[in-house]
């Protein structure tokens, strides 16, 4: 069958020559979905100047929606949003003005989690008994809220679920 040329930002794979590849790469879905990709790590600053700028798109006003949809040259972006938008701005000049707090108080507790896990993975790996004092606190060690927030990790990052992984097992059989 050949090789096959995958494009992440449009999702699709088509047979992988240089005709079909030159086509692709100059196709306006493509340069559409490359777009929109990277205006996902816009600067938040950047992005409310540019939509103050616009005017309010009424079809989107009026009914939620719009048939130009992120090709719009008008905005779709709510007052809510923008409100939104300008507290994660002062927020993040907070952080540049006093970088120290954000990072001593995180770095304090990302050092307290990893020694409380490498103590109770010492202790399990040795078949030591764990103090009584030492067993409350492994066992309440969970990831810090603000690790998991992390977006778009991927599988093999996430922590496993509650309950563990669900193991199924097959017969050789079927």
């Amino acid at each position: 069958m050949g090789k096959r040329y995958y494009c992440d930002y449009c999702d699709r794979s088509f047979q992988d020559n240089l005709h079909n590849r030159k086509k692709h790469l100059n196709g306006v879905q493509h340069h559409r979905a490359k777009k929109a990709w990277f205006d996902n790590f816009r600067d938040a600053a950047a992005v409310l100047n540019e939509e103050r700028t616009k005017e309010p798109c009424r079809k989107f006003l009026q009914t939620g929606q719009c048939v130009f949809g992120t090709n719009c040259r008008f905005s779709h972006m709510s007052e809510r949003y923008m409100k939104m938008l300008e507290q994660k701005i002062d927020d993040e000049k907070r952080r540049k003005e006093d970088p120290d707090q954000d990072r001593s108080s995180t770095k304090c507790s990302i050092d307290e989690w990893l020694s409380r896990r490498e103590k109770k993975r010492a202790a399990l790996s040795s078949g030591r008994v764990l103090k009584v004092e030492e067993e409350e606190c492994t066992e309440n060690i969970e990831i810090p809220p603000y690790l998991l927030s992390i977006p778009d990790l991927p599988p093999s990052l996430h922590p496993p679920p509650t309950g563990g992984w669900r193991v199924t097992l097959q017969n050789e059989w079927g």
